[in-house]
C-alpha cells in the first residue's frame, strides 16, 4: 500500500509540470502582453497609430513590459520621430539588457540617422548576446561600409551569409562594396547570386547596371537599368535609375 502512495507522489510532479506547460500555451496571456500582440499585428499592417495606442495601454497595464517599449520604439521610427523611438528603445533595453533584437532596433535607428559608430556598439552587442543574428552581422556591415571601411563591410556580409545562404540582400551589399573597392567581375557575381534568390531584388539590378557600366558593357547595364525602373517600389531608387539610364 505503501509502495502505491510512492508512485503516486512521483506522478504529481510531472503531471502538474504538463499543465503548466499546457496553461502557458492555451490562453494564459497577460492582458498587456495581449495589447502588445495586437500592436504587432497593426505594425506588420502600417498601421503605426493603431499600432502605438495598443502598446501604450500594455504600458499602462504593466510598465515593466519591454516588448511595449520596443514597438513603441519601432512605430516611432516608422513615423520619423527619432528621438522618441531612442528614447522607447532605450527603456527596452533598461528592462531587458539581454534582448538582442533590442539593440539590433536601435542600431538600426542609428544606422538610419549616420551615427553610424554608435550604430556599430549596437550591432557589437546584439551578436555578442546572439551569435548567429544574420541580419545584426549585414547591417553592420552597412555601418562599416559607410565609414568606408569596405574589407570589414565585406567580412560582415561574408557571415551573414555563412550563416544565411540565401539572404539576397547581403550579396547585393557585398557586391556594392566588391564594386567601391573596383573589383567589378566578383561585384557581378554577387549581384548575379542576389537576383538569383531574389529576382524582384530592385537594387540588386541597379548596382549590376552600374557595374556592367564600369565595365564598359552598356547594353547590358540598360538591360538592368530597365529591369530596376520596372520593378522597384523606391520612388529615390526609380529616379536614380532613370537618370542615369538617360546617360548611358
Amino acid at each position: 500500500m505503501e509502495i502505491r502512495k510512492q508512485k503516486r507522489k512521483l506522478l504529481i510532479l510531472p503531471i502538474c509540470s504538463v499543465l503548466a506547460t499546457l496553461m502557458i500555451a492555451f490562453g494564459c496571456v497577460s492582458p498587456a502582453q495581449k495589447h502588445v500582440n495586437k500592436g504587432n499585428e497593426y505594425y506588420k499592417q502600417g498601421q503605426y497609430d493603431e499600432a502605438a495606442m495598443e502598446y501604450t495601454q500594455a504600458i499602462k497595464l504593466d510598465p515593466q513590459l519591454a516588448d511595449s517599449y520596443n514597438g513603441l520604439g519601432l512605430g516611432y521610427q516608422k513615423k520619423g520621430k527619432f528621438d522618441e523611438a531612442i528614447t522607447d528603445f532605450d527603456k527596452a533595453i533598461e528592462l531587458e539588457p539581454t534582448n538582442a533584437e533590442f539593440y539590433y532596433n536601435r542600431g538600426n535607428l542609428y544606422l538610419e540617422r549616420g551615427r553610424l559608430q554608435t550604430a556599430v556598439a549596437d550591432y557589437d552587442k546584439a551578436i555578442m548576446l546572439d551569435p548567429k543574428f544574420v541580419m545584426a552581422y549585414n547591417n553592420r556591415g552597412q555601418a562599416y561600409a559607410g565609414q568606408y571601411r569596405f574589407d570589414t563591410a565585406i567580412d560582415d556580409y561574408s557571415k551573414a551569409i555563412e550563416l544565411d545562404p540565401k539572404l539576397a540582400v547581403a550579396y547585393d551589399d557585398r557586391g556594392l562594396m566588391y564594386f567601391d573597392k573596383r573589383e567589378y567581375d566578383i561585384a557581378v557575381s554577387d549581384f548575379n547570386k542576389a537576383i538569383e534568390l531574389d529576382p524582384n531584388l530592385a537594387t540588386a539590378y541597379f548596382n549590376r547596371g552600374l557595374a556592367y557600366n564600369r565595365k564598359g558593357d552598356k547594353t547590358q547595364a540598360k538591360a538592368d537599368l530597365d529591369k530596376c525602373i520596372e520593378i522597384s517600389t523606391d520612388p529615390a531608387l526609380t529616379k536614380a535609375a532613370k537618370e542615369l539610364r538617360e546617360r548611358l
